[in-house]
């Protein structure tokens, strides 16, 4: 073994070696684990098509390489590496997501086991690329509860998905375990990146391992059991679980799903993956699940297993908490049918799956298929707000105009590149040649930036202040 390996824990060499015995396999592992992660990224379909992406970023000097395990991700070399990707006008606008590649993953096993998935949990959601890929393989449809328990990465989780034009989600904030006592049988799909000690990142984060035992190995394994298993109960019968970690020991993956199958031995069953893509064979374990080593494809470390809920089981004891009343209401038909009128006049408009609620001076669109969910568990937030009610009629919300607009050339008011950029930093514009209407979608490469109004020569921005970008931007 090279002096290399001195920079890993002796512990946790051993524990590697349960799964790669071979010391040339071993060694490469070691090696690659040393060497800076290539980037990457997933095109996000809820807003432009895939081909239509690389049309538009052709002349860029983007090395875009395919992820063989989604379709719409691409490993990015860029001939330039002042300007940070997340300035880059199509990540401002949504069009990508910078997700590493082995964790986009999951969601392609999930889908690929349960295409037509229509409510989803996203057990451990922050910061939103899994909650993002998912509302795309849905196409914006049924519900996907999103779920996060650290406080301060659910503002991060909101801002991705609405950057992202996501209008299928409801946001928790809860320690997963409540689910499976909370909403029993409830979900299609199930999507768990469990809390994990994170050794698969250390490409990453070089010090991903400067904290790491084996004591806290085996402690975090079992909120991971705890976890599963919450999410074995939440899953309706027929319905598939996807376990997935960012971690390399057996004790956390292996280990974690076999404790699961022989506690509900007759209503769970393993879902193969060794055929979810070209090579996948590389990765497969002998049950069927992938463990992605960092050599294999040249990644970050990640283990996916994907279970199938065969028969239903004994449920958890109910929650003794109270929810407390939702302070939200349906709107009443005739309002419905005026906020419809009034959105269409700024191309703001959605279908059946999103539906009218009100609470106070705000209106709302929660998706259709969060309903059966209402008064089970607290939400710190359902879909969209659509506007907000004023003596002369409604202001569209930020949030609403990027994921519903639709605008004709009489609504809009597309910007050069030199007004997108002040727009993102929050300053009027003053364009050459002056709209002829008050109101307009502002749009830059055909993406709504927002609403605005015109004021005398200028258009007043709106841009959300939370979101203006100082620095460089674009290219």
């Amino acid at each position: 073994m090279s002096d290399s390996a001195s920079r890993f824990p002796a512990e946790f060499l051993d524990l590697i070696r349960q799964s790669l015995p071979d010391d040339t396999d071993l060694q490469q592992f070691i090696d690659i684990s040393l060497q800076p992660l290539r980037r990457s990224l997933r095109v996000n379909t809820l807003k432009i098509g895939v081909s239509d992406f690389l049309t538009q970023t052709a002349h860029y000097g983007w090395q875009l390489t395919p992820v063989p395990w989604c379709a719409e991700g691409f490993w990015i070399n860029r001939e330039d590496e002042s300007l940070p990707l997340g300035s880059v006008a199509e990540h401002l606008s949504g069009l990508f997501y910078i997700q590493e590649a082995s964790s986009m993953l999951p969601v392609t096993a999930l889908f690929a086991a349960q295409p037509d998935a229509m409510s989803v949990m996203d057990m451990a959601a922050a910061p939103g690329s899994k909650t993002t890929q998912i509302a795309a393989c849905m196409h914006n449809r049924g519900v996907i509860l999103a779920n996060e328990f650290s406080a301060s990465r659910v503002k991060v989780l909101h801002a991705n998905i609405t950057r992202c034009g996501v209008t299928n989600s409801a946001l928790t904030h809860f320690d997963a375990r409540v689910f499976g006592p909370a909403l029993p049988e409830q979900f299609d799909a199930i999507l768990l990146d469990a809390p994990c000690s994170g050794e698969g990142v250390m490409r990453k984060d070089a010090d991903a391992l400067k904290n790491w035992s084996l004591t806290s190995t085996q402690t975090i394994a079992q909120t991971q059991r705890d976890l599963i298993e919450s999410a074995f109960h939440a899953l309706k019968p027929g319905g598939t679980l996807v376990y997935s970690t960012c971690t390399l020991n057996q004790i956390e993956n292996q280990q974690v799903v076999a404790w699961l199958l022989a506690r509900y031995p007759d209503a769970v069953e393993i879902a193969p993956l060794n055929g979810l893509f070209a090579g996948a064979e590389r990765a497969a374990t002998p049950e069927g699940y992938l463990h992605v080593f960092p050599h294999l494809f040249d990644s970050e470390g990640f283990f996916v297993a994907c279970l199938r809920k065969t028969a239903s089981v004994t449920g958890l004891p109910e929650p003794t908490y109270k929810v407390g009343k939702l302070p939200f209401s349906h709107v009443s038909r005739k309002l419905e049918s005026e906020i419809v009128q009034s959105a269409a006049q700024v191309a703001i408009q959605w279908d059946d799956n999103l539906q009218l609620w009100q609470r106070d001076k705000e209106i709302w669109l929660f998706p259709a298929g969060v309903t059966p969910l209402l008064g089970k568990v607290r939400f710190s937030r359902i879909g969209l707000k659509l506007a907000e009610t004023f003596a002369k009629g409604y202001r569209w919300q930020h949030e609403a105009v990027i994921a519903l607009a639709s605008p004709r050339p009489d609504q809009t008011f597309a910007l050069n590149e030199a007004e997108a950029e002040e727009w993102y930093r929050g300053r009027d514009i003053y364009p050459e040649s002056v709209p002829t209407w008050d109101e307009m979608i502002v749009t830059y490469q055909d993406q709504p930036l927002g609403l605005a109004k015109r004021v005398g020569s200028r258009i007043k921005n709106s841009y959300p202040r939370e979101l203006v970008r100082d620095g460089r931007l674009f290219r």
